[in-house]
């Protein structure tokens, strides 16, 4: 039987503990490099105010401090070994009068279903790719390497970017459990791209590279309060990026800033002769976008408002309102549209994915060679029935979907992907835009973050990502406002290659609104 002392001293303790809670989270953002951006850091470079690897080793702190412990975010999945190291070696090179560009020293995460040949593994988020090394880098780590951007870590995903199975939780994977969104730790941070927008919202890097079939780069920066870049397919290789759909896939950079994210975008471009989707952007590609970051750019522009996500919420149907007049004041002509491509390009869409996934999928694990930990999807199916954690709340529907089609020769893909391409491209965004002779669409990137549901899987109330997605056109989203503390955006897309007149647009509109909050990791939605 325990004492009166012994219980008075151990309310005593939980009391200074609580208080020693509150102060930790009053401290989490005291950080010196806090809403950090590049034209910032390089300044300070330059000035001699620190160095790289004095930034480096503050975000490596960061990441243990808040990601590890305090909130325990689970953004990241593995911090780079070598990241001091490769700080240091641009530290010589920054004395010796040598700068590679804007990236030089700026950290950056990638989301870990982008290889990286070195001390880290690509997993997918998969414990059946528990310490698989890639043989050689991707092409996207390939030029950040080259352009002198450090990169720290590998982000967190919702695990084989989202499309395992029913039900699942966006930011979950098997390897590295749940991601939680830094603004209330009870709310999810969306996916795929789950841990890369957490991990730039919370300070924890400057950048991110996340990628996108449908959403996962726009949905986690809308939910997190960043800036997304959803490239056009082909803009950005995806050499060594484990797929899903090679029709859909493209990376994107991830920032607090549209000027960060454009200054990320430049150096990602190119023809890679191992992804064939990136020779139609020869004619198209820029290594410099950052001319585009007009603060007049909306004047003249002529924009519709894609209206089918609005009636879900209220309140963001009221930031849509309120963001559409802040268009107007600044020039632009904007009208209402309803509708862009069939209902039926979904399910074609749907379809593509499949047999692109299959086939993907088993070229990925033949590309890490005879000690690939898994050789074929049927290897990965088996896995996860044998573990114990994989299925513990969602299946891997997808997965045997993909296994048991015919692949990418049959006719069954063939006829999908011409009715996908031919619905949300001639008869979709193509189709309005000359109609309604359009810059730009607008509409809402999604509802503020739902809570995190393991038992039941996602709860998303509205987006808007679909007909860019399913055309493989660009799609730019920036934070617009916030709904009791949790951060919404606006989406921006458009034809192929239209990223210059997109840049445009939304980068007049971020300059006239500076929505974007900094986080303060509230416990729930009481505090």
């Amino acid at each position: 039987m325990k004492t009166p002392l012994f219980s008075l001293l151990l309310l005593t303790f939980l009391i200074g503990c609580n208080q020693n809670d509150q102060k930790t989270v009053e401290q989490l953002n005291n950080f010196p490099y806090l809403e950090a951006d590049i034209a910032g850091l390089s300044a300070g470079y330059d000035a001699g105010e620190y160095t790289i690897t004095d930034v480096t080793q503050a975000y490596l702190d960061r990441i243990e401090a808040i990601d590890r412990t305090g909130p325990t975010l689970r953004s990241i999945i593995e911090v780079n070994p070598d990241a001091l190291a490769i700080a240091g070696e641009l530290d010589a090179e920054l004395a010796s009068g040598k700068r590679r560009g804007p990236l030089h020293g700026i950290p950056i995460v990638l989301k870990d279903n982008i290889d990286t040949h070195d001390k880290m593994s690509t997993t997918a988020g998969s414990r059946a790719l528990k310490g698989s090394k890639p043989l050689q880098d991707s092409e996207v780590a390939k030029k950040l390497r080259a352009a002198g951007a450090v990169i720290l870590a590998k982000a967190n995903l919702s695990e084989w970017a989202n499309f395992r199975g029913q039900n699942s939780s966006s930011g979950w994977s098997g390897i590295n459990g749940q991601t939680k969104n830094p603004y209330v730790l009870t709310r999810n941070p969306c996916g795929s791209s789950a841990g890369s927008g957490a991990a730039v919202s919370a300070n924890l890097t400057v950048l991110a590279i996340g990628t996108e079939t449908n959403g996962s780069i726009v949905c986690p920066s809308n939910a997190n309060g960043i800036v997304g870049i959803k490239p056009t397919v082909g803009l950005i290789s995806r050499s060594g990026i484990i797929p899903i759909s090679f029709t859909q896939d493209t990376a994107g950079p991830m920032a607090r800033t549209l000027t960060d994210a454009v200054l990320t975008l430049g150096p990602l471009t190119g023809v890679d002769e191992k992804d064939s989707k990136t020779l139609a952007s020869k004619e198209h590609a820029l290594t410099d976008y950052s001319a585009f970051l007009n603060p007049e750019g909306v004047q003249g522009k002529r924009i519709a408002l894609f209206t089918a996500p609005l009636g879900e919420n209220a309140e963001v149907d009221s930031l849509v309102r309120k963001s559409v007049r802040t268009l107007k004041r600044l020039g632009a002509e904007v009208i209402e549209i309803d509708a862009i491509a069939p209902r039926e390009a979904g399910r074609n869409s749907f379809q593509v994915m499949l047999h692109e996934y299959k086939d993907g999928l088993n070229a990925y694990f033949a590309s890490l060679g005879e000690n690939a930990p898994i050789k074929n999807l049927d290897e990965l199916i088996a896995f996860n029935e044998q573990d114990p954690i994989e299925l513990t709340y969602y299946n891997q529907a997808y997965l045997k979907m993909a296994n048991e089609k015919e692949g990418m020769e049959s006719e069954a893909y063939r006829t999908a992907l011409n009715n996908l391409l031919r619905m949300s491209q001639q008869e979709g965004i193509d189709r309005v835009m000359n109609e309604h002779n359009l810059d730009a669409i607008i509409a809402p990137t999604g509802s503020p973050a739902w809570s995190t549901d393991w038992l039941n899987g996602d709860n998303s109330h509205l987006g808007s990502s679909s007909p860019a997605a399913r055309a493989g056109y660009p799609n730019i989203t920036i934070p617009m406002g916030d709904i009791h503390g949790l951060p919404v955006g606006l989406s921006f897309f458009g034809r192929a290659w239209s990223e210059p007149t997109l840049i445009e647009i939304a980068y007049g509109f971020e300059q006239n609104t500076n929505a974007r909050i900094t986080p303060t990791f509230r416990a729930n939605d009481e505090e």
